[in-house]
């Protein structure tokens, strides 16, 4: 190899060295821009990771409502059941007892109809909506 070829491949080595450098520059400009908190990725992270929290924290506020509800359900379906069951036995009783029922004191007239009353709206509130 002679003189020239050396120049050459010190020439292109340099160069190769210098395009290195530069794309490192470049490469840490972009990650600074990117792990900043205020505008970059480092920042939606961060307010990713607050939201993240409040939902655990609803969740979690969601997940107790729900025990006591059903808690409460399941204490009112025992009270109707039992209550239900005393109905049981009154109405079985009220069977056992018999009779007749007793008569209505009124009439009944196939005549009646149903009466509509319809209502005039207060003065106080006409002039409200003039």
């Amino acid at each position: 190899m002679g003189p020239d070829m050396n120049l050459i491949a010190d020439f292109l080595l340099a160069a190769g060295a210098f395009a290195t450098a530069l794309y490192c520059f470049i490469l840490a400009g972009r990650l600074k821009r990117f792990t900043t908190l205020e505008t970059g990725m480092g920042g939606a992270i961060a307010v990713l990771s607050a939201q993240v929290d409040d939902m655990t924290k609803a969740l979690e506020r969601a997940r107790s409502s729900a025990q006591t509800s059903s808690t409460s359900l399941e204490d009112q379906v025992r009270r109707a059941e039992a209550a239900a069951a005393r109905l049981e036995i009154i109405l079985a009783s009220m069977h056992d007892v018999g009779g007749e029922v007793p008569a209505r004191d009124e009439p009944e007239s196939d005549d009646r109809r149903l009466r509509f009353v319809r209502r005039r709206p207060e003065r106080g509130m006409m002039r409200v909506a003039e």
